[in-house]
């Protein structure tokens, strides 16, 4: 029967070129993946599809250079996005990540770039040459109507085998069946990419049937008294100059992206980079201390979706990676919205384009009355915390001199933290232009690759610290009452390395790599103070109007108790039953999501 052997030379070059590509992609994806179940899946998958195309081009070349650089690419890409944010690509990749801002965040990454121009060239050249230089030749030695009859019935046979491979239920159902931080962690890159497929609907916690706690999730009172309109013992003790004007305060909340206090690295110990104020307290700080968030290296508009709804998106399984999409327009209950009934105007000032991971949508969702495009007002990758600031003291006394009597909740996010960290030290000012912890790695020192990440980072961080000291006093200064909450959003990737420096974190603390910080101060003295305590970003929000005065909803009485009952805690608390009564509570009797 004839084949590849009497192809052409050059075709025959080709095929054994495509051939090793085909053998290098197997021993790379489906060899290396977890576990047994996982690699027969995604072997069968790769070898039924170059069946289904060998049958139906009958072009052997053609059928092995497709498969191997769909799935080659596929799992590149994966890589490639786990080296960067730790998180595997997914399907729901394709359909919410692939626009116009992937350019943008492609141009700060020389390599995804290099990769994504090397993949739009090479791709389609081989195609077109693995086409051209091939010819039918499967089942050459059949008459035609043979031919045609077993080319019918192999189809069918491969096409029934890629059902059961794909069949939920099937024989490979165990790869179906894992959850979402599995999947997340455990490199099986395409067998996690195709069961994503099935794995993009918005999940609820399930009802705890067996909860018996009989806790009750609504507070008195003299926990939840009405939102302070006048100067009174009940909405704290506002400045003299407050004295006949209304209490409510202005909120603003600035999103830190990729921060964390660098104190809690070990290696850190140098007073002049290690020691920021803005991490430390002063006589205006009413809470403070680390901060659990729910993703790392990357996610920040679920860290967003976080504070908004006092929820955490890792709740919904995997759908809930983004949630700005699909659980943003389906909360029943946000911050602003409370805000906005106790007389508050919204305002976010975003420090990007209001498409980017449909932000502007998103926000409208949880309640904003206006959102301020950061393109709008120059900023950009390589704005600084001042930067941003600048552009918020410009909105900000805009919208006073508009709403003079009305209190304001400004959310804005700052962008130079974001990765990547790889400004070479001779361009950074002292003391950065060299490595600050050099030797061999150890306690006390850190390599070359983390001296220059984290030494991107420290000097960020102090343009952040000056930037926020600015800030303060601009707000806090000032004779109106005001909140101001600052807090990381997510740790650095440091292209995967922050996971190796130790940390000085206790284990109560949780998994270090999710800990951040949050500060809240006010320039007046609320009824209650909480020092310094660990908290999870869910209860964020709660803790704004506790502190603010605001009166809390159904829901926000529930987050309130249940961030004082778990000790800060909320999907990782020990106490399962007030875990399980809570979410029943949120969940199925006040119904924190709509369909």
């Amino acid at each position: 029967m004839p084949g590849p052997a009497s192809l052409p030379r050059r075709s025959r070059i080709l095929f054994s070129l495509v051939l090793a590509a085909f053998l290098v992609l197997i021993a790379f994806g489906p060899l290396r993946e977890a576990t047994w179940i996982e690699r027969a899946f995604s072997s069968t998958l790769i070898l039924a599809f170059v069946a289904l195309l060998a049958l139906s081009t009958r072009r052997w070349i053609f059928a092995l250079a497709l498969p191997t650089l769909v799935f080659g690419g596929l799992l590149i890409a994966s890589i490639m996005k786990f080296h960067y944010l730790t998180t595997p690509l997914m399907a729901p990749d394709l359909v919410y990540f692939v626009n116009r801002d992937l350019l943008d965040v492609a141009l700060h990454y020389p390599s995804i770039l290099g990769a994504s121009i090397a993949a739009a060239i090479a791709i389609p050249a081989v195609l077109v040459f693995a086409w051209r230089w091939d010819r039918p030749c499967l089942l050459a030695g059949l008459t035609q109507p043979r031919r045609r009859y077993a080319r019918i019935a192999g189809t069918f046979v491969v096409l029934g085998v890629l059902a059961l491979v794909l069949w939920p239920r099937g024989p490979f159902a165990g790869v179906f069946e894992k959850g979402m931080w599995q999947a997340m962690n455990d490199k099986s890159y395409l067998t996690d990419f195709v069961t994503s497929f099935y794995q993009t609907q918005v999940v609820i916690p399930a009802f705890a049937r067996d909860e018996e706690s009989g806790l009750a999730w609504t507070q008195g009172a003299a926990d939840n008294p009405p939102s302070c309109v006048k100067t009174t013992s009940a909405c704290g003790s506002p400045a003299p100059r407050q004295a006949e004007r209304n209490v409510l305060p202005d909120i603003v909340a600035v999103l830190e992206e990729s921060t964390f206090d660098p104190a809690m690295i070990k290696v850190c110990t140098r007073a002049d980079v290690c020691r920021r104020k803005m991490f430390v307290s002063d006589g205006r700080t009413r809470a403070h201390g680390p901060l659990t968030v729910h993703v790392w290296g990357g996610g920040t508009w679920t860290s967003e979706f976080a504070l908004m709804t006092g929820l955490n998106h890792l709740s919904f399984g995997d759908a809930g990676l983004y949630a700005p999409y699909n659980l943003a327009p389906r909360v029943n209950f946000t911050l602003p919205r409370v805000l906005h009934a106790a007389g508050y105007r919204a305002i976010a000032i975003y420090p990007m384009s209001g498409d980017f991971i449909n932000a502007r949508n998103a926000y409208k969702n949880y309640g904003f009355d206006a959102f301020y495009d950061g393109k709008d007002y120059g900023l950009s990758w390589e704005s600084s915390d001042n930067d941003l600031f600048q552009v918020f003291n410009q909105i900000y006394d805009k919208e006073k001199q508009a709403n003079a009597r009305q209190p304001l909740f400004v959310m804005m996010l700052t962008l130079r933290q974001h990765g990547p960290h790889m400004t070479p030290l001779k361009k950074l000012p002292a003391p950065y232009d060299r490595p600050l912890f050099p030797g061999k790695f150890t306690p006390k020192s850190l390599d070359e690759w983390m001296n220059l990440n984290f030494g991107n980072y420290l000097q960020r961080l102090e343009g952040s610290d000056i930037a926020m000291a600015a800030l303060e006093k601009k707000l806090l200064d000032a004779d109106r009452p005001l909140l101001l909450f600052h807090f990381g959003d997510h740790q650095p990737s440091f292209d995967g390395a922050m996971r190796a420096l130790d940390k000085n974190l206790p284990a109560t603390d949780g998994d270090p790599n999710f800990i951040t910080y949050y500060m809240l101060k006010t320039n007046y003295k609320p009824v209650h103070q909480y020092a310094e305590r660990e908290m999870d970003l869910s209860f964020a929000p709660s803790l704004i109007l506790d502190i603010a005065g605001v009166k809390k909803d159904a829901f926000f009485q529930a987050n309130a108790l249940m961030r004082e009952r778990c000790d800060g805690f909320y999907l990782n608390c020990k106490k399962t039953e007030v875990l399980d009564s809570y979410q029943n509570y949120v969940f199925y009797q006040l119904g924190a999501l709509h369909e």
